[in-house]
């Protein structure tokens, strides 16, 4: 075993700084990459070191292997944490980066495209014994194939991209006639978005939450998980509120699910971090898919379980091993999370520019992850995501309380965020009581626009 000494950080924002966080505290040096764009931000001025490493469009900078590896040969960095987005799914990026002599921290390249594949990864998680979501038995050949499949599962479906992601190559079909509709439209999309246009059916579920499971094994076959997350605040398929544990959540169910998705990581030796996500509908887990990456929502379990996912991460790529037991992981309070995106509400447009004013909120039980100060420059080639407010409390009801106060207290000048749509949903009474579902802020929204 030989400790990884020097860390390139493959990423930007929040996430490049939360990871840059986490080494400083082991002792490991850090290197930002940047783009053109990003030429002063918070990260590149954090970290030991930084190299440009293109022009602001992602595909020429942060998207670029050529130049990560070419960074990575100039600082003498040993390993390369990729963050979420970007490569962080990418499994020739990981192959590359091994060939180079880099570790890749995260999954092996193998567990990283087989899950990357929706289809076989629902396939391979049936095998393993995990609940999944009734649907088609493998692509879409054509529209007949989809509509044998729609009648047999039973109408409605969504049709899905096998590559897909994102809410992207998503669409729900309710009869034969809409199906025809969907599933042009959704392989149109899945082709455009992913370069890929293998399309696959589901059951549509009318009123699941979304619930996933992190967990974390050691690539030697043995793993934990760290219960679960409610990301059921979703619009058009992307989350906008986390928190741990589940509104209602036993600790049976959670200890036998957890049982579940354990054994199946388990058993294929996978290493590092990973998110198993469900539709849990009527006490029923239904298996959508596996992230094999850091979640953007990651902190929310950190608070409630006191651990550091990424310090975890980089232990298991240097080889150190996992620290992580299961009997001595213990769920303490609760945690909420917030995606602050710099965007315009109502309609939800990006709004880059440069912040004027910034004041991050603070007290007991609050963490702010953001690469925002004052005077920075939000730019438009990017995710709009600007931060994340994640509060801790000792139950439910303290810890929306507590995100109350701090969303009062934070001050984002001279760009327009989300943070006012938290204000407004805190004071409604499904949000506080925990009762709502994947579908819910659409409507919400639909009803208030």
């Amino acid at each position: 075993m030989v400790r990884i000494s020097k860390i390139l950080v493959a990423n930007r924002g929040e996430i490049a700084l939360r990871i840059i966080r986490a080494c400083q505290e082991m002792g490991i040096s850090t290197v930002a990459v940047h783009s053109t764009a990003d030429a002063d931000a918070m990260h590149v001025r954090m970290a030991d070191e930084s190299v440009c490493i293109g022009p602001p469009t992602a595909a020429l900078s942060y998207l670029s292997t050529a130049s990560i590896i070419s960074a990575c040969e100039i600082s003498g960095a040993e390993a390369v944490h990729p963050g979420y987005g970007f490569l962080s799914e990418n499994a020739e990026f990981a192959e590359i980066l091994e060939d180079h002599g880099l570790r890749f921290i995260g999954p092996s390249a193998e567990h990283i495209r087989l899950m990357g594949d929706k289809i076989a990864a629902r396939n391979a998680m049936s095998r393993l014994g995990v609940p999944c979501v009734p649907g088609s038995n493998g692509c879409l050949n054509n529209l007949d194939s989809a509509r044998r499949a729609a009648r047999e599962v039973g109408y409605p479906v969504i049709i899905k991209a096998s590559a897909g992601g994102g809410g992207r190559g998503m669409k729900l079909a309710r009869n034969d006639d809409e199906l025809d509709t969907a599933f042009s439209s959704a392989r149109s999309e899945a082709m455009a978005a992913f370069g890929n246009d293998e399309l696959y059916l589901e059951k549509y579920l009318a009123k699941p939450r979304h619930i996933e499971i992190q967990v974390f094994g050691d690539g030697r076959g043995r793993a934990v998980h760290l219960g679960e997350r409610d990301c059921s605040i979703q619009r058009r398929h992307q989350k906008l509120m986390e928190e741990a544990p589940a509104p209602g959540m036993d600790p049976e169910t959670r200890a036998r699910i957890g049982a579940i998705c354990t054994a199946a990581i388990a058993d294929i030796d996978y290493a590092g971090a990973g998110t198993i996500e469900f539709l849990y509908d009527q006490g029923e887990f239904s298996f959508i898919e596996m992230n094999t990456r850091l979640q953007v929502e990651h902190p929310v379990t950190e608070c409630v379980y006191h651990v550091d996912l990424v310090k975890e991460q980089i232990r298991v790529a240097g080889g150190e091993g996992m620290t992580l037991e299961q009997d001595r992981l213990e769920l303490i309070g609760h945690a909420v999370e917030a995606r602050i995106n710099a965007e315009s509400l109502p309609d939800f447009t990006p709004c880059p520019g440069r912040v004027t004013t910034f004041h991050a909120p603070g007290g007991l039980g609050v963490r702010f992850d953001s690469a925002l100060y004052q005077g920075c420059t939000i730019p438009p080639y990017y995710d709009s995501l600007v931060g994340k407010l994640i509060v801790h409390g000792t139950d439910r009801k303290a810890a929306l309380a507590r995100l109350s106060r701090a969303l009062r207290e934070m001050v984002v000048d001279g760009i327009q965020t989300t943070a006012p749509l938290f204000d407004q949903l805190l004071r409604e009474d499904d949000i506080r009581t925990g009762n709502y579902d994947i579908h819910w802020l659409n409507r919400w929204l639909a009803e208030t626009s």
